[in-house]
């Protein structure tokens, strides 16, 4: 789980300052006030990191990927390609990570259940990307390389504390500097070379690429339901960024003969049948199904009834609603346990009943599975829901962190929203969602104004 971030000088944030992430962490704010430039910075990291280019800094991806953004220049706050941007994270990892002593065997130097990385990325000055600066924070140690001239670069172990044990040890021989950083985050080759005892910054680079693997994205233009599907056995990794692969997934955990636990004392679902779980729970439908048209055919249908005294129909037959939210139902309980899952307005196309139902949807996802979601979110239902379950003590403060960005004085700023054990935020923005008190207002002056009009 990501816990903290920061981000500066990309696209419309002059600097996000420090930015705590919880289990369940909602981004609200008006159109173009910065929210998904957030989840931006972490699909552009995930498609790098994915990249089989070892030379190319950073994936700005084109028409295929995850996220497109176009050249640096476009990327960087006010388009100045005269400056650099810098971003950072720390993470949990799923397990601690030891760095064995590679002079005395059986003796870990290092140990941690957390990471954390940086990097400030600019031009080298021949209109190539370089990596001014990368730096992981690991037990105590900042593992630290740094530019030196265009293509050369230095490797320092910094100590926070006030007696440092550890130091990177020279090979015997000539002193070369290092060549640049693999991507925006790897330590090059040459590092095994020039020093005795960097290997272990291979296991840094490994668990940073870890990370990526795990974050999992659905975006808010979803596929439009189909009379019938094709399914030849593939096990896709996540539903695609539209919610083209949702049927699938199903299909593909049902063939795994998946069950998902629930918690204590009730019985593990399959994942078609969690997904019928909560569209029946959401009010949408009666009952779902994919089964094939023929007993060996390749293609399935997705059957499902509105009422239970309703006749079964295909997901084409029934509101568009139920095809829209599919996918974010879907992605909930199909990724590995975990998981990263970033959802930009899962609230699209709903009824604002199933809105704020999808505050429950991720509460029991968060608890059930142990995966991390993060939503970018235009719904007072949803956001309203979420402050309900606080209160209710169904979520607590810790394991949510809420968020509003607005545009101001040029650039994006983020608040982060303070909410007591009642769920009441105690610092609501003005117009956070429209000023409703304005529009009563101003309902009420037109309608003494009619009446006052001869009839």
């Amino acid at each position: 789980m990501i816990t903290k971030m920061f981000l500066q000088n990309f696209k419309s944030w002059i600097k996000t300052g420090e930015v705590r992430l919880a289990p369940l962490t909602g981004l609200f704010g008006s159109n173009s006030s910065g929210k998904t430039s957030i989840l931006q910075l972490l699909l552009m990291l995930k498609q790098t990191a994915e990249s089989a280019d070892r030379a190319q800094v950073l994936n700005l991806g084109d028409d295929r990927s995850l996220v497109e953004l176009g050249t640096f220049k476009d990327i960087l706050y006010n388009h100045t390609g005269e400056s650099s941007m810098k971003f950072g994270f720390e993470w949990n990892l799923k397990e601690n990570l030891k760095i064995e002593d590679p002079e005395q065997k059986g003796r870990v130097m290092f140990e941690d259940s957390k990471l954390e990385f940086q990097s400030d990325i600019g031009e080298n000055g021949g209109g190539r990307l370089s990596v001014n600066k990368l730096m992981y924070r690991f037990a105590s140690y900042s593992f630290v390389m740094k530019r030196k001239s265009k293509n050369e670069y230095t490797l320092d172990a910094e100590d926070i504390t006030e007696q440092p044990q550890f130091k990177f040890l020279r090979t015997v021989g000539r002193v070369w500097n290092l060549p640049a950083p693999i991507k925006c985050y790897g330590f090059p080759d040459q590092v095994k070379a020039y020093y005795q005892n960097a290997g272990f910054l291979a296991d840094l680079q490994l668990a940073f690429e870890g990370l990526f693997s795990n974050i999992f994205y659905l975006g808010p233009l979803r596929e439009y339901p189909k009379r019938q599907y094709t399914w030849a056995g593939s096990q896709p990794a996540d539903m695609g960024h539209r919610g083209e692969k949702v049927v699938d997934a199903i299909l593909a955990s049902r063939d795994r003969k998946e069950r998902i636990t629930r918690g204590r004392g009730k019985k593990a679902f399959t994942l078609e049948q969690y997904v019928a779980y909560w569209l029946k729970e959401l009010n949408l439908i009666y009952s779902f199904k994919v089964e094939p048209i023929t007993p060996e055919s390749n293609l399935y249908k997705v059957k499902v009834k509105r009422t239970s005294d309703s006749a079964e129909v295909l997901i084409t037959d029934v509101g568009f609603g139920v095809s829209q939210i599919l996918p974010v139902l879907t992605i909930c309980y199909y990724v590995p346990e975990g998981s990263v899952i970033l959802l930009e307005q899962p609230e699209i196309h709903l009824h604002p009943t199933v809105q704020a139902g999808l505050a429950d949807v991720f509460i029991d996802a968060i608890k059930t599975r142990n995966v991390q979601i993060i939503i970018e979110s235009h719904s007072e239902h949803l956001l309203r829901r979420l402050q309900r379950r606080i209160s209710e003590q169904q979520i607590s403060n810790d394991e949510t962190a809420l968020y509003f960005c607005e545009m101001r004085d040029g650039s994006s700023k983020l608040k982060h929203l303070e909410v007591d054990l009642y769920g009441h935020i105690e610092n609501w923005p003005d117009g956070f969602f429209g000023d409703e008190f304005e529009e009563m207002a101003a309902m009420v002056k037109a309608k003494a104004e009619r009446m006052k009009r001869p009839a």
